[in-house]
């Protein structure tokens, strides 16, 4: 009897330590978790601070209001930026789980800032980088100044009669921001043609990839998905001709856009550049998704072997 006992008191001492092992394995394990998120929230926040940055870093004769503006907007993105990436659930940001998407996005809007940095730098303090930069954006601005283009509607923004310096100025801003957005797009393209996005193995939440969108809103998802890909598609290639006219309508009887200052030309020209790639990248990254939704479905319906009869 005492040694039923004795075994008894072994197994059960037994089995607590591998429960107790296996809830300090979990913490630890968790622990990790929580701090790589953590970091990667710390680091993406500083590069969406550095990004905000740029501009007054690069250029010259930068006042100390602007200075402190800056910095002030830099703050307020970098928290904004770390509370929504190390948050565990998700909250305004799409396509933070599914790389590379907004990596790339990000490398677009930031590549765009630094070179138009550096050809407003160039106007004060010429480099070898900073001409052969407005050299690349002034060929480009200028084949693409045909009537009725994007870059041509870009110019007629600003105020009426500008002079031939600003007028040159805004053409090879917006040719090397458009050539940017455009190239950004190909490799987004690349990458998904490749197979690179969504990562083959890696699970895809719709929920946290997608929190603004609502599955159980009406009709079917993959309708839903298609249709507002169409719509995000459609907005995007059209974003270009409409902000224009928009600033034109929206100016008559105000004092007209002016783009004299070199951090208005900068974050002006990104932000036509970089708005309608991204609805493009977006309309095409849910266009993606419902295509992954219905093979789901369609591998769902599949039986999983042939039917023998006996």
């Amino acid at each position: 009897m005492g040694k039923i006992e004795a075994v008894c008191h072994k197994v059960a001492e037994f089995i607590g330590t591998r429960a107790r092992h296996r809830i300090g394995t979990d913490r630890i394990e968790g622990g990790k978790a929580v701090m790589s998120r953590m970091a990667g929230a710390l680091v993406r926040a500083f590069l969406v601070a550095l990004m905000i940055a740029m501009p007054s870093v690069l250029l010259v004769d930068v006042t100390t209001d602007t200075q402190q503006m800056v910095a002030l907007v830099a703050i307020f993105a970098a928290a904004l930026t770390f509370v929504e990436y190390n948050a565990v659930y998700p909250g305004l940001v799409e396509f933070r789980d599914a790389k590379p998407f907004n990596r790339v996005r990000f490398l677009m809007l930031l590549t765009t800032v630094i070179f138009l940095s550096l050809i407003e730098r160039g106007r004060v303090a010429p480099t070898t980088l900073t001409e052969l930069t407005e050299a690349v954006g002034a060929l480009i601005g200028a084949s693409m100044d045909f009537p009725y283009s994007p870059v041509r509607l870009a110019r007629l923004m600003v105020a009426d009669g500008p002079n031939e310096v600003q007028a040159h100025a805004v053409r090879t801003a917006a040719g090397m921001a458009y050539l940017i957005s455009l190239l950004s797009m190909a490799l987004f393209v690349i990458l998904l043609r490749a197979g690179a996005w969504p990562r083959p193995g890696t699970p895809f939440n719709v929920w946290v990839n997608l929190p603004t969108f609502e599955p159980s809103a009406g009709g079917d998802v993959v309708d839903r998905l298609n249709r507002d890909a169409r719509i995000n598609i459609a907005l995007g290639f059209l974003l270009p001709f409409l902000i224009p006219a928009v600033v034109s309508l929206s100016s008559s009887g105000f004092a007209p856009l002016q783009l004299t200052s070199p951090q208005t030309l900068i974050w002006t020209m990104t932000a036509w550049a970089f708005l309608p790639a991204s609805l493009f990248m977006r309309g095409i990254a849910m266009g993606r998704v419902a295509s992954m939704i219905r093979d789901k479905r369609r591998e769902s319906a599949v039986p999983v072997g042939p039917f023998l009869p006996a």
